[in-house]
């Protein structure tokens, strides 16, 4: 199977710097609209056969053109959704940002107990984001289109893709509408085929700010 995790559109919490990571969550800016507007035809070569998002409404607002032009119903998955900011949601200070991303990237190192502020752990993280993969897996289709988020894509793909180094992940920014691109499935593995330095629709879309969970980790 042929994994396509694109990652949503920009959003005022984006913009703001808020972690904000609750459901409904927040929806798309002026620019996240454009963003989700270019991944049509940034697409259109690829034969995407099913498209999945998470709970958190600003993934559906980014399928949505997609799902349009290609006349596809997209299935939500709970599993899909951001890693929960637990203490420190709508935080907006850069030392909060650290705290969350160094924590996630501990599990994505093996340290599975570490616990988000308030929030999951690592197990719990990986069990809910491995069961959604689990379900797109057994759809059947042979590429398929999951919208998600910064953090939970970083992270998931740090433990779970073959040979993918967390240290070049955790340093690698996430831009809105970034998307990685893998190859396999769960009972096998999966392997990175491409890793996104900049939004789908190309360079003019990338307008990058203090972005909580799409942002590299301070070295220290």
């Amino acid at each position: 199977m042929r994994l396509l995790l694109l990652r949503h559109g920009q959003t005022p919490s984006n913009v703001n710097g808020l972690l904000d990571t609750a459901v409904p969550g927040a929806g798309l800016t002026d620019l996240g609209v454009r963003q989700a507007e270019a991944v049509p035809d940034a697409l259109r070569a690829r034969a995407i056969d099913a498209v999945f998002v998470s709970n958190l409404q600003r993934t559906t607002l980014t399928a949505t053109p997609l799902i349009a032009a290609r006349s596809l119903e997209p299935t939500e998955l709970d599993g899909l959704r951001e890693i929960g900011a637990g203490d420190l949601e709508m935080a907006g200070h850069h030392d909060a940002h650290m705290t969350y991303l160094h924590t996630a990237f501990a599990w994505a190192r093996g340290r599975l107990t570490a616990r988000m502020p308030g929030g999951e752990d690592g197990h719990e993280f990986l069990d809910r984001y491995d069961a959604a993969i689990a379900d797109i897996s057994r759809s059947g289709a042979g590429t398929v289109l999951a919208v998600s988020h910064g953090a939970a894509i970083r992270t998931w793909t740090s433990a779970r893709v073959e040979g993918l180094d967390a240290d070049f992940v955790e340093r690698s920014p996430l831009p809105n509408t970034g998307l990685v691109e893998l190859e396999g499935d769960p009972r096998s593995g999966w392997t990175l085929v491409d890793w996104p330095d900049g939004p789908v629709g190309g360079a003019h879309l990338d307008v990058r700010k203090d972005d909580p969970t799409g942002e590299p980790v301070d070295e220290d």
